[in-house]
C-alpha cells in the first residue's frame, strides 16, 4: 500500500479522479438540489447526504463494468428516456394529497430520485474514472471519497439559489433533458444510422432534450394547476 501511494503516478491518478468529478459535479448537484427541493429543512441535509452516498456507491460498482455495460446496445436509449421522465417529474409539483404522507416516504423518494438520476448521467463518465484509476481498487475509492464533500457543498448552494429564482428549477430540469438528448443519439445501436441519416444530431439532439423536458413539465404543472382549482372550487 505505501509502495502505490509512493508511485509516481498514484497522485497524478488521484488528481484526474477529482477533477473529473469536479467537472461533473454540477450535473449531479442539480438532481439532488432537484430531488431535495420540497423535503421539509430539517430532512434536506439528510437527503443529500444519503443520496449523495449511495449515488457514489453505485458509481464505484458500475465503473467496474463500465466498459461491459457501455457495450450493450439500447442501455443509452433506456437511460436517456428514463431521465427524460425524472427531468420532467421534478418539474411537476407534489400532489396536495400527499400532505398526510410520512416525511420519511418523501426522505426516500429524493434519495431513491437522485441515486437513479446519477447512475443513468454516470454511464458516460465512468469511463473516464475507471481509466484514471487505471483498474486500481484503492484508488479509485479514494478519488470518489474526496468528491464527496463537493457535491454535497454545491448541492447545498444550488438549493439556496432555488429558493431566490425558482428559474433554476427549470434550468435544472432542462439540464437533465439535455444530457437525456445526448445520450440518446450516443447509443451504440443508433449512432451510426443517426450520423448517416442526421449529421447534425449530435448538436441537435441535446437542446431538443431539453425543451421537451421544459415543455411538456410545465405543461403538466399547468394542468395540475387546473385540476387543483376545480376541486377547491
Amino acid at each position: 500500500m505505501l509502495e502505490m501511494i509512493n508511485a509516481p503516478g498514484f497522485w497524478v491518478a488521484v488528481l484526474q479522479i477529482v477533477l473529473i468529478d469536479i467537472v461533473l459535479s454540477g450535473d449531479n448537484a442539480v438532481v439532488i438540489a432537484l430531488a431535495c427541493r420540497n423535503l421539509p429543512a430539517a430532512q434536506r441535509r439528510l437527503g443529500i447526504l444519503w443520496g449523495v452516498a449511495g449515488a457514489v456507491g453505485l458509481r464505484i460498482v458500475l465503473t467496474f463494468f463500465a466498459v461491459g455495460l457501455l457495450g450493450l446496445p439500447w442501455l443509452k436509449l433506456c437511460g436517456a428516456l428514463l431521465l427524460l421522465w425524472i427531468g420532467i417529474q421534478l418539474l411537476v409539483p407534489e400532489d396536495d394529497a400527499g400532505a398526510d404522507i410520512e416525511p420519511a416516504a418523501h426522505l426516500l423518494g429524493a434519495i431513491r430520485t437522485i441515486i437513479v438520476a446519477d447512475f443513468v448521467m454516470s454511464l458516460d463518465n465512468v469511463i473516464g474514472v475507471a481509466a484514471a484509476a487505471k483498474d486500481n481498487v484503492y484508488l479509485l475509492g479514494f478519488g470518489l471519497v474526496v468528491s464527496i464533500p463537493l457535491i454535497v457543498w454545491s448541492s447545498q448552494l444550488i438549493l439556496k439559489l432555488m429558493e431566490r429564482f425558482p428559474i433554476i428549477v427549470v434550468l435544472g430540469a432542462g439540464l437533465l433533458g439535455w444530457v437525456a438528448g445526448g445520450m440518446l443519439v450516443g447509443d451504440l445501436a443508433l449512432k451510426d444510422w443517426i450520423a448517416a441519416q442526421f449529421p447534425a444530431a449530435h448538436y441537435v439532439a441535446p437542446a431538443l432534450g431539453a425543451a421537451f423536458v421544459v415543455l411538456v413539465g410545465k405543461w403538466l404543472e399547468r394542468r395540475h394547476a387546473a385540476a387543483r382549482d376545480i376541486t377547491i372550487v
